[in-house]
């Protein structure tokens, strides 16, 4: 366990939760959370005000298919931007967990304002109730388009809703494709959902992109007696979403994801579990079990500490919160939505309801060349203020070996941790390269830093 009795290893930790709670930070911003406790840290993570950005006017000056954004790529410059400079991390970073687990596909859905809508949705009730979240996506018409709800009738159920928001955004199926629910629960979750829809929209054509929103067309409602889990009674889409979502099933699944998605790819189910019951005492409130979460020993030890492979995310929008780049929402600045879907992540468009596959899948021959060429690009811009920062530190350091040059990189990169053989390796570079003048010294060493395999994990 880390603890926090030196000065070095409490801002390791808080680089270690800026990490997994968001994105990641400046070595500046570092220095300034370290004066605040952990706990404290946690807690201002934890509690963010909804509300717009003080620059979303500027962000609908500057990406004006934006405004009315028909389409996925129309829309994703606005969220990259917030994902990239919001001072709320884990708003956006509740978001995309939720826009991965909850998934709406943007390129069949094929209306970006909708898309917004939903990542907005995800902002005002991801660190909620997670009943609140389950009814609020439940009547989401982006949701109910993208699932078929609209094509569900009282006398011909489609099952695509029930089905998947019991297998893949409650309770869960296990290794052999079982769930607590049973085939009949399915059939009985569509009829409950009959009638819930999207009100049609006008062409986009001429006009733009209409709002899209919920329809409840009762007279399309089965309004029959239903046995769902064991009870029975004249059951809507509302009663199966409480029933759903306060279920220990539900619990374990949801905390599973959240543990995988913020801790470690390898379960650990004695963690998971004490979750769950964090989970179900607190009636699925999401930002409890994150408390518990960032605030366990298990979190803050060495253990899980660079275990996890970056997501496109991840290391896009890391690397653009240490390089500073941007200052306003330029062109530029456009293309990190480029950047995360050539990695693999088309974000306002997971590839499937399963969402993203996550963990070393996200790495293959292609992504890993476009993952380095990315982050060695950025962190060898002089003209970026973080990397002109760091420089500025490092060569006002006495330092008297390249032992010294590793270390303070590492630091000013977010106090990373490197494997003994990279290590090395470094140092057998600079070595070889003592005939430079220091600032390319240290433009070359952030370069190789950033182009190991040990930078791909956070």
């Amino acid at each position: 366990m880390i603890t926090t009795n030196s000065n070095l290893e409490k801002k390791s930790l808080i680089a270690h939760l800026l990490r997994r709670a968001g994105f990641g930070c400046s070595f500046d911003q570092i220095q300034d959370l370290s004066s605040m406790e952990y706990d404290e840290v946690v807690d201002e993570l934890l509690n963010p005000v909804y509300s717009l950005p003080d620059d979303q006017d500027l962000l609908e000056r500057y990406f004006i298919a934006s405004v009315e954004a028909r389409t996925a790529r129309h829309a994703d410059p606005q969220w990259t931007w917030r994902l990239a400079k919001s001072k709320k991390q884990l708003e956006e970073k509740i978001a995309l967990f939720w826009h991965g687990l909850l998934a709406v596909g943007g390129v069949k859905l094929d209306h970006g304002l909708a898309m917004l809508e939903e990542i907005d949705l995800f902002r005002k009730y991801g660190l909620g109730k997670f009943n609140d979240l389950l009814l609020n996506i439940s009547k989401d018409p982006g949701m109910m388009y993208w699932l078929d709800n609209q094509n569900s009738h009282k006398n011909a159920p489609n099952e695509n809703y029930g089905r998947e928001l019991l297998e893949l955004f409650s309770m869960g199926i296990d290794e052999n494709g079982e769930g607590t629910y049973s085939e009949e629960d399915v059939k009985v979750a569509a009829k409950a959902f009959t009638g819930w829809s999207s009100k049609p929209t006008p062409p986009p054509f001429l006009l733009g992109p209409f709002k899209m929103e919920f329809n409840f067309d009762e007279t399309d409602h089965d309004n029959s007696e239903k046995t769902f889990l064991g009870k029975t009674g004249n059951f809507n889409g509302e009663d199966i979403v409480e029933m759903v979502s306060l279920h220990p099933s539900t619990a374990k699944f949801i905390c599973k994801r959240l543990y995988l998605f913020f801790v470690s790819e390898d379960e650990n189910w004695e963690e998971i579990n004490n979750l769950a019951d964090i989970y179900l005492k607190n009636e699925g409130n999401i930002k409890k079990v994150l408390e518990s979460l960032f605030k366990s020993n298990h979190f803050k030890s060495k253990e899980v500490f660079f275990k996890k492979v970056k997501s496109p995310s991840d290391l896009v929008f890391g690397v653009s919160r240490i390089v500073d780049r941007f200052k306003i929402p330029e062109l530029d600045s456009a293309e990190l939505a480029t950047n995360t879907f050539l990695m693999g992540q088309f974000l306002l468009n997971p590839p499937s309801v399963e969402g993203w596959h996550e963990g070393e899948e996200w790495i293959d021959s292609g992504s890993l060349i476009e993952r380095i060429n990315y982050a060695s690009d950025e962190i060898t811009n002089v003209n970026s203020p973080g990397v002109k920062k760091i420089i500025e530190i490092i060569s006002s350091k006495k330092l008297n070996s390249d032992e010294d040059f590793v270390n303070a990189s590492l630091e000013l990169l977010g106090y990373l941790e490197i494997s003994n053989r990279t290590r090395e390796i470094i140092k057998e570079h600079l070595n070889k390269n003592n005939n430079i003048s220091e600032e390319n010294k240290i433009i070359d060493l952030l370069k190789i830093i950033v182009s190991t395999p040990d930078f791909q994990y956070c």
